[in-house]
């Protein structure tokens, strides 16, 4: 049911981000999770955070962080698009539990009307996305050069207020970097149809040194 009170979702591109800048090819260290992220909840494992790395990792703790602005692909690690991506880092938590925690970022918004899918650029494994706590069917839409564009089916949800939450999982190589979330009019292909337009356009690719020079 549409909800005349329900705010619409913000910076799903997360490029609203208010960070003091950190001189290029140095590490930073922790800011306000409402300054890195505005409009969005993160947590490790159940607990809440208020606080992200900012160009900064971690190494086997279970952390969120935001790279950006001036990070120069340090350890060949890339900004998909624009100024910011966000990594969400699985690993041992730091609250103390004793194991593994997931990495996740949430917030609550409205879907929009006439959405039929979501899309959106990440290089990871191990994660998932769900609205309103239901885990959606990610297909595999596209490739660029530094991250792989997903899609899913959400033309259910529209034009309900609903969580929208990205989790990277706490598993091996769980987690990753996620950029350019979007709610498109447009409807996801079926999977066949995505495997088979992916395959004919490698094929294309792989065909091109056999054809000659373009004229």
């Amino acid at each position: 049911m549409f909800s005349l009170h329900a705010r619409a979702f913000v910076n799903l591109d997360f490029e609203s981000a208010d960070l003091t800048p950190i001189p290029p090819g140095q590490f930073g260290g922790s800011a306000p999770i409402g300054f890195a992220l505005p409009g969005w909840t993160g947590y490790l494992g159940t607990n809440r955070v208020s606080s992200v790395l900012q160009n900064n990792l971690t190494l086997g703790t279970a952390s969120l962080d935001i790279l950006g602005p001036n990070w120069n692909n340090v350890g060949g690690i890339r900004i998909i698009d624009g100024q910011y991506t966000v990594i969400l880092q699985p690993g041992f938590d730091p609250f103390g539990s004793g194991h593994d925690v997931s990495a996740s970022i949430s917030q609550t918004g409205l879907v929009p009307a006439n959405a039929e899918s979501i899309r959106f650029k990440a290089l990871a494994s191990g994660f998932s996305v769900s609205i309103a706590g239901q885990r959606l069917s990610l297909v595999t839409l596209g490739m660029g050069a530094s991250y792989t564009l997903y899609g899913a089916d959400v033309s259910s949800f529209a034009g309900q207020a609903a969580a929208l939450t990205i989790t990277g999982l706490a598993q091996p190589n769980g987690g990753g970097f996620f950029d350019s979330i979007v709610f498109s009019p447009s409807p996801v292909p079926e999977p066949s149809i995505v495997a088979l337009l992916l395959c004919a356009g490698v094929a294309f690719f792989l065909a091109r040194p056999l054809l000659g020079p373009q004229r």
